[in-house]
């Protein structure tokens, strides 16, 4: 089936934080396994014992620059998974209880809820409330399995301090694991740093231009969580499934990638996305920003008006290319304002009006200029 292409409108994409365009060196690097190095990896003869060795490889790559051993890394088919195992394998292997922040990612949030968890509020910009993370570790800490607390949120891109997080659960939850989804990190954060401070963390290839349906979870430092997945035994037995040798590839070469142009790409993307925000906040009225620019990644532009709803602003902004969104997009299309809002306190009748804009390795400055001109035209014809 062929899809139609989207000209002849001129495609400006601000989404980078739902996906980021696959890097070209990515793509020619999963091609081979896709033509003619197509062996299952877990076979016995010389052509899949190749595939297996491209696999290792690409472990060492992503073990390198997350700062873990080899061993430590385990390939799954998404970020989704990856927070999944982690949450349910370690209240499957102990027992005990999760414990989460109110604006995780659904793929940890519902789980936690789900098994009957604790979730611990934040603060106005969407930093957990450690003092509320120490109360109820000191109350329940015993019976606590894993505390999860993301890196780089997801919709608002607010950067958590996981050294600060670890100190309490160390104190107060000795025998707790503590997992790190770091999604939305990985472009803007050294990986190391957070590593190092965590039992386990996730993250999804196709946030930082690899190839969808791959992620990684790191079990470090001897950490282990009961699989989701069983019957093959791949993956050490962790992660059962024929792996997807031409994605794990081409994750690890965008890994690689990433981490060599991260420091740059903040610093190229930083004053971009400080004027997109400063044209939107000074040229429409009631405009304003959701989380300041020192409290977050360097990738994120996010924005409420005040007397506008999402869903009308997206359709305008998507007849003229522009391709935003009002919350993460596994949320997309739903009516209640977003749960991250909400948990910071941003009033509903604001909420109702956020706009996701996210930056990535391909964002230019005219498609920051473009962008502000289509959105304030697009506001006034709302309100008019």
């Amino acid at each position: 089936m062929r899809v139609d292409s989207l000209d002849p409108v001129t495609i400006t994409y601000l989404d980078c934080a739902a996906t980021n365009p696959m890097r070209p060196a990515a793509i020619e690097a999963m091609l081979p396994y896709l033509r003619e190095d197509y062996a299952n990896p877990s076979g016995s003869h010389r052509f899949a014992r190749r595939a297996r060795r491209a696999i290792d490889e690409s472990r060492d790559v992503v073990a390198a620059i997350v700062g873990c051993q080899p061993g430590e890394v385990v390939f799954t088919g998404g970020g989704t998974e990856s927070d999944n195992m982690a949450v349910v394998g370690a209240v499957r292997r102990t027992g005990g209880a999760a414990v989460c922040t109110a604006v995780e990612h659904p793929a940890v949030l519902e789980v936690v809820e789900l098994h009957g968890g604790v979730v611990v509020g934040v603060d106005h910009v969407g930093r957990v409330d450690l003092d509320e993370l120490t109360a109820v570790l000191e109350e329940r800490g015993p019976e606590v399995a894993i505390v999860s607390v993301m890196a780089v949120n997801n919709e608002v891109g607010t950067i958590n301090d996981i050294e600060a997080v670890a100190r309490i659960v160390r104190r107060h939850a000795p025998h707790a694991l503590l997992h790190s989804d770091a999604v939305q990190a990985a472009c803007w954060l050294d990986l190391r740093d957070v590593t190092r401070h965590v039992d386990l963390m996730s993250l999804s290839a196709h946030k930082f231009g690899g190839p969808k349906g791959v992620g990684v979870l790191v079990e470090r430092g001897g950490a282990r969580v009961d699989p989701l997945i069983v019957g093959g035994g791949q993956e050490r037995q962790r992660r059962s499934g024929t792996q997807n040798t031409g994605g794990i590839v081409a994750t690890a070469v965008a890994l690689e990638l990433t981490d060599a142009e991260r420091v740059a790409e903040a610093v190229r993307l930083t004053p971009i996305r400080d004027r997109l925000v400063g044209r939107l906040t000074t040229e429409v009225d009631d405009c304003i920003e959701t989380v300041p620019a020192e409290y977050k990644v360097a990738g994120s532009a996010h924005v409420c008006f005040d007397g506008l709803e999402s869903e009308a602003l997206l359709f305008l902004l998507d007849e003229d290319g522009i391709c935003a969104s009002a919350a993460s997009s596994c949320a997309s299309g739903a009516m209640d304002p977003s749960h991250v809002l909400a948990a910071m306190g941003v009033p509903r009748e604001r909420a109702v009006g956020a706009l996701r804009l996210t930056l990535g390795h391909e964002t230019s400055d005219d498609h920051i200029d473009r962008a502000a001109d289509v959105i304030v035209a697009a506001v006034a014809k709302l309100r008019r």
